[in-house]
């Protein structure tokens, strides 16, 4: 099919789903959004070519504009006509639940031509039946035990530990044990799928991570229950689909690994695209832990124990290397701590190093670290080549050699973290990484932690990521900042390419009809905290008093909301809902029971409840907006880029932060209006918004409400000031 009929073919799929579907009716914004996909992505090469033509459409598309039905009928429809595949990627699960139970089935209901569609999900949302039928007892004991408890989780204080006991009265082990046996027992009747997400129970955690089935534990098809494993099963169920629903963390996860499509051979949509630069920085960052360490004294045992039964020789003194290793975390531990000592008395801190620089005490023990772990991390792939070697040349023994495997894998992950972070706090290039060590009570005990992230999520992501699309489309609604799109491409390493295009599609709601931001000026500088946040809150409770139906107010910190929280008077008690002091499923019925019996609901949030919250009507008549939502200025990767800039002679403030918080800004406000009938008002209690630059930089990018201002109980109209 020539270009421009494989084009219009996809426009026209978008046509028959608008004009077919219930409930769907014509929009502008839609449709003219289902032209750029469809101009954009008809042109791309797939699969093996020399110089292969590529194409990006960035579309920002307002609130209510139907972003999925645009971009699935399109792409799909291409995608079939060229024999290939789509892979739609998401941040939020919520998201995936509408393409997986609505979006998807709508489409298929209306399209000619049938097509597939699956959820993927990582390895460790299933379950390794090897693992559970070892845990459950119904495997041999030939082995010897495959796996030991995981000393290095921090315990319970011992009081905690009884109180958690007394509240179902049964043992903790016990309990694990219970529950192998009753998911063996599921999973033998063919009940239950082997998935974790369909148990109506969700095992704890910790339970759960006995019998998942991860990559550093899995022998793949050399596996005796290889045929019938419930991950590969799914596996398989993707590869007969035409349509991937997936996540931003497991595309970029799953980068050479074959667990998706090949990149270059499908189309791609990235929904809530705004995600993926700290998505990015989140992959290819590194974490090692300096505390927990009781696993050296096992991993030497298993490796000789691994390699004893293989009838094995290892080369290396793996117990002297596993001693120097733990001796050379220790130090740097000690080092370490001694460091944060110096900055703050407090057990709980971070402390960033500048300019990306490792202080010389610590950079002796690090080149141990990382050769010791090197070498230990060797001897252990050795043992598992040779494991998978054998399992394939001898079946018989593939049982066998799958237990040890997974043994072994246990201590992969571990080890990997040491040699892949101690390099990165190694390496100093001209443009710095941020580095940093956390000491941190939160378990009950004092633990510390080094860590390296990388500063510049749009190289990141034009490396990894970009280099291997060929077609592909990044959508949210909210994606320009300050009225452009320049922030969001640089941060996605899309700027400057010149196969990508741009849209702003607008809402189809009348903002200026159905909207109100509010500003309310304060006397306190919203810089002086302790002033600003007694007035700011004394001024939010006043206005929480005239709430008739329901509200939604955002804070920029715990400590901002806990003073909120403490001044609510016996009157607003009954009324405010707050995030954390129970589930967030449990929080939002509640909120929305009290709202339908006819009495007034306030919910109090942080940033996640600035995003992806749907509460249409009276659910959320009225959004406050305690301050401007800058990030936190303590964030260490987002201070180790504004140093960086700043020794470049640039401005981080007006390149990294306005932008960033104008993003933030356009979410929360957009908690506001959620139909076209909806009637709702912003109210933001930061004058900055009007009073200075930034500020009004920022009100450029919002929707077109009609402002007012408040001043000393005063409002007024503000004109033309977007």
């Amino acid at each position: 099919m020539k270009d421009q009929d494989l084009a219009a073919k996809s426009l026209a799929a978008f046509d028959l789903m608008v004009s077919t579907s219930a409930g769907f009716r014509p929009r502008a914004g839609q449709r003219e959004m289902a032209e750029r996909i469809a101009t954009a992505l008809h042109g791309v090469s797939l699969g093996d070519q020399p110089d292969p033509d590529k194409a990006v459409a960035v579309i920002q598309a307002g609130t209510g504009v139907g972003k999925s039905a645009a971009y699935l009928s399109t792409t799909v429809t291409m995608a079939l006509e060229r024999k290939t595949r789509v892979v739609v990627s998401t941040a939020t699960v919520a998201l995936q639940e509408q393409l997986m139970t609505k979006d998807l089935p709508a489409l298929a209901a209306v399209l000619g031509t049938p097509f597939a569609f699956a959820l993927a999900k990582g390895r460790g949302r299933y379950v390794c039946k090897l693992k559970l039928e070892r845990l459950a007892g119904a495997g041999s004991d030939d082995d010897g035990e495959l796996f030991d408890a995981d000393e290095d989780t921090p315990s319970a204080p011992a009081a905690f530990a009884r109180q958690i006991k007394g509240q179902d009265g049964q043992d903790p082990e016990e309990r694990r044990m219970q529950l192998y046996e009753s998911l063996a027992t599921l999973l033998a009747s063919g009940k239950w799928d082997g998935d974790r997400d369909s148990l109506a129970l969700q095992p704890e955690p910790r339970d759960w991570s006995g019998v998942a089935a991860e990559r550093h534990t899995c022998t793949a098809r050399h596996c005796p229950r290889f045929r019938d494993c419930s991950y590969y099963n799914a596996r398989t169920l993707l590869a007969q689909a035409q349509v991937i629903v997936a996540n931003h963390d497991l595309v970029l996860a799953s980068l050479g690994m074959k667990a998706l499509p090949d990149l270059d051979n499908c189309l791609l949509v990235f929904d809530e695209g705004h995600h993926l630069p700290a998505v990015a920085l989140d992959q290819f960052s590194g974490v090692m832990d300096m505390s927990n360490l009781r696993w050296l004294d096992k991993l030497p045992r298993i490796l000789l124990d691994v390699a004893e039964k293989m009838s094995y020789a290892v080369t290396q003194d793996v117990s002297t290397l596993a001693q120097q290793l733990r001796s050379a975390l220790n130090d740097a531990a000690r080092i370490g701590m001694d460091l944060l000592r110096q900055v703050s008395p407090s057990y709980d801190h971070v402390q960033r190093f500048a300019d990306g620089v490792l202080p010389e005490a610590l950079t002796e023990p690090m080149r141990l670290i990382q050769g010791h772990a090197r070498g230990l991390s060797e001897v252990l792939e050795a043992l598992g080549a040779e494991l998978k070697a054998r399992a394939k040349e001898d079946p018989p023994q593939a049982a066998h050699c799958a237990l040890l495997y997974a043994r072994l894998g246990q201590m992969a992950p571990r080890l990997n973290s040491l040699v892949s972070t101690s390099a990165m706090l190694l390496t100093h290039d001209p443009q710095p990484m941020a580095k940093w060590l956390k000491s941190d009570t939160s378990a009950g005990l004092v633990t510390l932690s080094a860590h390296a992230c990388p500063i510049v999520p749009g190289e990141l992501l034009r490396q990894h990521l970009w280099s291997q699309v060929r077609g592909a489309v990044v959508t949210s609604a909210s994606l320009t900042s300050c009225g452009s799109f320049d922030y969001f491409l640089g941060e996605t390493g899309l700027v400057d390419l010149p196969h990508v295009t741009t849209l702003a599609v607008s809402s189809p709601f009348d903002y200026q009809k159905q909207g109100q931001l509010l500003v309310v000026e304060t006397a306190a500088d919203p810089r002086h905290v302790e002033s600003y946040t007694r007035e700011m809150v004394a001024t939010l409770l006043a206005d929480l008093r005239l709430v008739p139906h329901g509200a939604l107010v955002l804070f920029t910190s715990r400590v901002q909301m806990k003073v909120a929280v403490d001044a609510l008077g016996a009157e607003l008690l009954g009324v405010v809902l707050v995030q954390g002091q129970m589930a967030r499923s449990r929080l939002l019925g509640s909120h929305q029971a009290r709202i339908e019996s006819g009495q007034p609901s306030v919910i109090f949030g942080m940033q996640s409840f600035g995003e992806g919250l749907d509460l249409p009507g009276w659910l959320c008549e009225t959004v406050f907006i305690a301050k401007l939502p800058f990030a936190s200025p303590s964030d260490p990767v987002e201070e180790a880029r504004s140093e960086w800039l700043k020794r470049e002679g640039r401005d981080p403030f007006a390149e990294l932060v306005v932008p960033a918080t104008g993003i933030r800004l356009l979410q929360w406000t957009g908690r506001a209006i959620r139909t076209e009938t909806d009637q709702a008002r912003v109210v933001c209690y930061d004058k900055r918004l009007l009073s200075m630059s930034f500020g009004r930089r920022m009100l450029q990018g919002l929707p077109p409400y009609a402002v007012l201002r408040r001043v000393r109980g005063q409002t007024f109209a503000v004109p033309d000031v977007q």
